[in-house]
């Protein structure tokens, strides 16, 4: 029998165990709305506080198998190194506007410190998030992160781009292989190849769609310029833009949805194995269904639209159980700071699992 038969079987025999997530937009609207008003009270000082509240609502609200997760981050620890990552991030933006030698220095110092913050977010996340009183770990080592972090990228920029599917496998590689659950370790087995055929889709889909709002923009405008003789070409531009937006808007959840279940149809840990079903239309309407909302009610919609993308994402995905999940053992694990975790807050980087 070979791995592939032996996978199918594996995965045959498994018991489904899906992901459930209780939270309401209600409930958050609640939480989010207090943490926005001191949050501008103390001029940003209780983000840190605010976003322990937030990660702690919608860890507990999260279960599988009947126990829910558990998120145990520092808010004091996490304020420092925000305070830390905007001083940082300051000094690289004032430095240009002194000295372009001066900029370029400093530019050079973030490009250096950068793949250590963002290993020091991936390790403090995964330290305190917990499932069972167990808590997850990442062993990635600060050689790796500068591989996947620093040289990588920069072969992107070298490649023209042409080698960004290749890095993007590499680092969720990086970032899948290197966890772990208490002494248990994941895996990630998608290859090269599958990362490029996905990128090829949504390149191949996203240019057809934009020619075919291209097309139909110019036999509007030629419709419009006959019917309106003042405005009618405008008009026809300016609804050819819109249709172009509409449709990378629409297009992007096909992206995300595929990469998705690309990714996590692929992680194990340890026997276990995972399975994502996102589903292309369902997540378009989330999305345009959140914008819409986010506009009607100036902003007030934003906890409501997050519940609602997290909750379809989280519920799209499921655990593979080849075994109890009583069975795995605690590992050791030291206490891991929050310098890179203000960082990744800053500059918005998405580095949870």
């Amino acid at each position: 029998m070979d791995n592939t038969q032996a996978a199918w079987r594996q995965e045959a025999e498994a018991r489904e165990l899906k992901l459930e997530f209780s939270a309401t937009g209600s409930e958050y609207f609640r939480i989010w709305i207090v943490n926005l008003l001191l949050s501008i009270v103390t001029f940003g000082i209780y983000s840190a506080w605010a976003k322990v509240r937030s990660n702690q609502y919608f860890y507990s609200s999260t279960r599988l198998d009947g126990s829910s997760f558990e998120y145990h981050g520092n808010p004091k620890a996490i304020l420092k190194g925000r305070i830390l990552a905007l001083v940082l991030v300051g000094a690289y933006n004032l430095a240009f506007k002194i000295s372009p030698l001066l900029g370029l220095a400093i530019m050079v110092v973030v490009a250096i410190v950068m793949p250590v913050l963002v290993w020091r977010s991936m390790q403090f996340k995964l330290y305190n998030t917990s499932y069972r009183g167990i808590r997850f770990g990442f062993d990635g080592d600060k050689r790796n992160a500068y591989i996947h972090y620093l040289w990588l990228p920069l072969l992107v920029t070298l490649s023209l781009g042409l080698a960004l599917p290749f890095v993007h496998q590499r680092v969720k590689r990086f970032q899948h292989s290197e966890a772990r659950f208490g002494s248990t370790k994941f895996s990630f087995d998608a290859s090269v190849g599958s990362f490029y055929r996905q990128y090829l889709i949504f390149f191949a889909i996203t240019l057809a769609g934009s020619i075919v709002c291209s097309v139909a923009g110019f036999f509007l405008g030629a419709a419009f310029a006959h019917a309106l003789p003042f405005g009618g070409q405008a008009a026809a531009t300016i609804l050819m833009i819109g249709l172009t937006y509409l449709w990378l808007f629409s297009i992007w959840p096909l992206f995300q949805s595929r990469l998705q279940n690309l990714i996590w149809n692929h992680t194990q840990l340890g026997q276990h194995g995972f399975r994502s079903e996102l589903a292309w239309g369902r997540l378009t309407f989330i999305y345009l269904s959140n914008l819409l909302g986010v506009i009607l009610t100036l902003g007030l919609f934003i906890p409501f639209a997050k519940v609602r993308a997290l909750k379809y994402r989280l519920e799209s995905a499921s655990l593979l159980a080849a075994g109890s999940l009583d069975d795995f053992i605690a590992g050791v694990q030291q206490e891991v700071d929050a310098t890179g975790e203000g960082v990744a807050d800053i500059i918005d980087l998405d580095l949870a699992l």
